[in-house]
């Protein structure tokens, strides 16, 4: 496996309990981030070299970009809601099932649907798919940890990490219903080199996680192969995403800003690696949303 030589700068520190989602808004050209327990959304704008918090409210386990660029917030309790001009619509007011629950980790398919999975330590989870009508559906159901997913270049695979399991599994996955079928296990994270967190495809159509509890990023081949590693100043790094106008500036999120040690100063940081390799963007959601249902 290489390890590349691409220094990891810390961009910002809010010290986060649970650093995730990063993701690139490029019609705004910032980069957005969640801290999930604390219901905080943090924005770094490249072009200022400037930060900021710009929402608090309920846990928000992920979030993502909608056509129009209002974000659409996965909170606790099966709760959906769209951020537009600083106001909220609800979209789901919550889910049965899921009222013990928070969403964690979200991503938007081609075709403007949302994967969104569920999780809550000491419960299992579920993968759900929210249809641009509205519309849920529950997916999988007795998931470990709900997390990182990617769609291939060719959007045909569908990949689906639980971290519980140690494995990033594959999918054939149907553009035109969103269907996900013959699960596979992708990649198994050996044990003592951490766990699989949020991940992305890069332009190579290869596949990179977040190595929670193994301080770095890791690049995996089409088929499924190590072939590649950046260490992070973090123990536990969560997730990953490509971004700036050419789409090599990889930014990393972490947990842990609450519980710091000597050994691992710079938990719950925001940090960025210049990449060798582009990614690709990432796709928008086109959930209709709700006319007159205010938060």
């Amino acid at each position: 496996m290489i390890k590349y030589n691409w220094p990891a700068e810390m961009i910002a520190d809010y010290a986060c309990s649970v650093g995730e989602n990063p993701i690139w808004h490029a019609s705004q050209k910032r980069l957005l981030w969640t801290d999930i327990p604390n219901g905080r959304l943090y924005q770094y704008i490249p072009a200022t070299n400037t930060h900021e918090s710009f929402y608090q409210g309920r846990p928000v386990g992920g979030f993502t970009i909608q056509q129009d660029g209002s974000l659409l917030l996965f909170k606790d309790r099966g709760t959906v809601t769209n951020l537009k001009d600083g106001k909220e619509t609800t979209v789901i007011p919550e889910m049965p099932e899921e009222l013990e629950q928070k969403f964690n980790d979200v991503i938007a398919d081609p075709a403007g649907r949302v994967f969104c999975g569920t999780f809550t330590r000491g419960k299992l989870g579920r993968l759900y798919r929210l249809d641009t009508d509205g519309s849920i559906t529950k997916l999988l159901d007795g998931i470990g940890c709900s997390n990182g997913m990617a769609f291939n270049l060719q959007r045909n695979v569908f990949y689906y990490t639980d971290s519980f399991a140690r494995t990033i599994y594959r999918f054939d996955y149907d553009e035109s219903d969103g269907a996900i079928r013959n699960q596979k296990p992708f990649y198994v994270v050996p044990e003592n080199q951490g766990f699989p967190d949020g991940c992305t495809v890069d332009s190579d159509d290869c596949l990179w996680f977040a190595s929670w509890s193994g301080s770095s990023i890791v690049r995996l081949d089409p088929e499924g192969k190590a072939i590649g590693l950046v260490p992070i100043p973090a123990n536990k790094t969560t997730s990953l995403t490509f971004a700036g106008d050419d789409l090599k500036d990889m930014y990393v999120t972490s947990e842990g800003g609450e519980h710091r040690t000597k050994d691992d100063p710079h938990a719950g940081a925001l940090f960025r690696v210049r990449s060798e390799i582009a990614g690709r963007p990432e796709y928008s959601s086109k959930i209709r949303i709700p006319v007159g249902v205010s938060k």
